[in-house]
């Protein structure tokens, strides 16, 4: 009976043994199957590097890069994951390596309130590639040297952080500056995700975004070592990067340059507010120079620079003024109502009605002029009487014809239209008159440049525009659809080589005398409007001149000038500020070669001769300039010692008198040494 219930109770406890061993045999299984089923975060076999793609660069006519994209990074640390003894030689090694003050870097670890932060740090986001580099190669020697320690993390895992260099975006670089600006445009930046990419907001970078931007990133795929690289086998993938397109120029940066020194000269010399000038081949309509005197760095644009953001030549339209009437002569002998001989009376300069209220006159007075010289001398009276030989429609549709009152097409992100009157309006005397010369009305620099080229192109008009070609990642050249930059006949030929003859009697006897370039065929049309503010005419005014320049060679140009708001004593008249500065632009262009002068050995002797004259003057004054400055700093420095005496005598005069015992120090003869007492006398 025992021994029965002592083998019971022995099977019970090997039944419940085997039990508990059949559980934890299933317990086992299942983790192990949970295991297999999970994320472990175990890292891949397989890597994948991105190369991401930049925008396209802008490149002058002569090879000169005006902008251009380059990758970003940033610099972050795990906050504790710094040892705290080494913490101040992390802050003086990454200081050096990376430009950035000790003090800035300090700031970073601190949050709003000055407590130590706690997780990253951001130490920079506008790394440069080169700086990166020498950054990584920081990275690995601050390993080996123990300034990072091992963390334990939330999972209880000890983890050992370092400095991480990674990138973060783009930044267009503008390596010139503020050359050929505000042409150019300028550039912002958009987050895509946690990558900054750039796109253009005015000017070329604006209107060729489709193509600057055209781009595709690349990558390198594969099979991965213990570090991370990617091993380069049968297997692994590579899609190179494809950059956006580049952007060939028609301007030369030599040309352009020149120019815009010239601007900023005459703009000193005439007091004006702005100065815009243009060159432009007369056949094709590409411009070799778009020049502004009223300049800025898109790298760095501050907040005295918001005015100049915006081109003048094509966002800017004002009353012309006299530069029109050749237009208007040009429309009544296309429509065969005058010829350049056809007689006007003017009236010894009037006054002369043009309604029963308004009068206009003629700054100087003639009692009848002839066609030709209504534009020779700039007759109001006589260009009204011509005007209103053709009906409204016909003088409407012939500035149209022109260009006026629309865009050029011009390839600039933003090009305003101008105004003209409508044909109902022009049928009217008073409204045919002041359009007639250049009132009533507005157009645009670029505008009348395109207009007045028709004289000099056989009457053809053609479309302005600074893109040459577009060049691909890997070297392909693409032409621009010549339908962008249509061209068309405004005139007839005979007409067109009819009004040249006169712009040239202009240049030779008229308002536009100091544009004249011996060996080389002038003409253009000077103009000299006022300003309309608050419903009225002002004493301000625009001056500007539009003409061309052409040798023997064949070589044609139109150049055309605006000058804004001319200050200095009779400098608005354009005869004493654009015409001058039409004829500076004429001479870069045949120093440069682009015009060739047929000259006597008498002219050539007398053009060395100006030339001379002309670097001897500004000898002259670059060393008046230097006296002023020498006299200049010669005063500030007596001031300076002047000040520094007084100060050490009522440093003396205060101080109490000391023991005999005390021994004195020779107090030093300046108090204060200011750098002008450092500097040599150089100037």
């Amino acid at each position: 009976m025992k021994h029965d219930q002592f083998l019971t109770r022995r099977s019970i406890k090997l039944l419940i043994l085997f039990v508990v061993m059949i559980l934890l045999v299933l317990i086992f299984l299942s983790a192990i199957l949970h295991t297999l089923d999970s994320d472990r975060h175990l890292p891949s076999h397989t890597a994948v590097i991105h190369d991401r793609a930049l925008r396209g660069t802008v490149v002058s006519k002569d090879h000169f890069t005006l902008s251009r994209s380059n990758k970003t990074y940033q610099a972050t640390v795990y906050a504790p994951g710094i040892a705290p003894e080494k913490r101040e030689l992390f802050l003086r090694l990454f200081s050096i390596y990376s430009g950035i003050d000790e003090g800035e870097l300090r700031k970073a670890f601190l949050d709003r309130k000055g407590h130590p932060k706690k997780g990253y740090v951001t130490l920079s986001k506008e790394i440069d590639a080169s700086t990166a580099i020498y950054l990584k190669s920081l990275a690995h020697k601050l390993r080996r040297m123990g300034v990072f320690r091992a963390v334990r993390n939330r999972r209880g895992v000890e983890v050992l952080y370092g400095l991480d260099i990674t990138e973060n975006g783009e930044i267009r670089e503008f390596p010139l500056h503020d050359i050929l600006t505000p042409a150019l445009g300028y550039v912002r930046n958009r987050n895509v995700g946690r990558y900054s990419e750039v796109f253009g907001v005015k000017g070329l970078e604006k209107r060729y975004e489709k193509y600057l931007s055209m781009r595709q990133d690349g990558l390198v795929k594969g099979k991965r070592d213990v570090s991370g690289t990617v091993i380069r086998s049968k297997s692994s993938v590579s899609i190179p990067r494809k950059d956006g397109y580049s952007l060939h120029l028609n301007i030369p940066l030599a040309l352009q340059k020149r120019v815009e020194v010239t601007l900023d000269a005459m703009k000193e010399e005439t007091g004006a507010k702005e100065i815009v000038a243009a060159v432009m081949e007369s056949g094709t309509g590409r411009l070799l120079t778009l020049a502004s005197s009223e300049r800025y760095d898109p790298a760095n644009i501050t907040r005295a620079d918001i005015p100049k953001l915006n081109p003048k030549a094509t966002e800017y339209p004002y009353e012309p003024g006299s530069v029109i009437k050749p237009i208007t002569l040009a429309i009544a002998i296309d429509h065969g109502r005058v010829t350049p001989d056809t007689w006007f009376k003017t009236y010894n300069g009037g006054p002369f009605h043009i309604s029963k209220r308004q009068t206009i006159t003629d700054d100087e007075a003639f009692d009848s002029l002839t066609a030709t010289d209504i534009i020779v001398h700039s007759s109001n009276i006589g260009i009204s009487q011509i005007a209103w030989r053709l009906s409204g429609k016909e003088f409407h549709d012939g500035l149209s014809a022109f260009g006026l009152g629309r865009r050029t097409g011009i390839d600039l992100s933003r090009e305003l239209p101008g105004r003209i009157k409508p044909a109902w309006k022009l049928a009217k005397r008073p409204h045919a008159a002041n359009q007639a010369y250049g009132y009533g009305m507005h157009a645009t620099f670029i505008q009348l440049l395109k207009a007045h080229n028709i004289f000099n192109n056989d009457g053809i008009a053609v479309t302005p525009h600074l893109i040459d070609h577009l060049e691909s990642y890997d070297g392909r050249k693409f032409r621009l659809d010549p339908d962008r930059f249509p061209s068309y006949r405004a005139i007839k030929a005979s007409t067109a080589r009819q009004i040249k003859e006169i712009l040239k009697k202009v240049v030779a006897e008229g308002t536009g005398v100091k544009a004249q370039y011996p060996g080389l065929e002038v003409g253009g049309k000077t103009g000299t409007a006022h300003i309309a503010a608050h419903g009225h005419y002002t004493r301000r005014y625009n001056s500007s001149f539009f003409g061309f320049a052409n040798d023997d060679r064949g070589h044609r140009y139109e150049i055309g000038v605006l000058v804004i708001e001319a200050s200095k004593y009779h400098k608005y008249f354009a005869a004493q500020s654009a015409v001058p500065t039409f004829r500076k632009i004429l001479d870069n262009l045949v120093e440069l070669g682009y015009l060739h002068p047929n000259l006597s050995e008498a002219q050539k002797a007398a053009m060395e001769a100006q030339a001379l004259k002309r670097r001897e003057a500004a000898r002259r004054k670059q060393q008046e300039r230097t006296r002023r400055i020498k006299a200049l700093l010669r005063k500030q420095r007596e001031e300076m010692r002047i000040r520094n005496r007084q100060r050490k005598n009522r440093t003396q005069s205060i101080r109490k008198p000391r023991p005999t015992s005390v021994r004195r120090y020779p107090v030093p003869s300046k108090l204060h040494p200011t750098p002008h007492d450092a500097l040599p006398d150089m100037f």
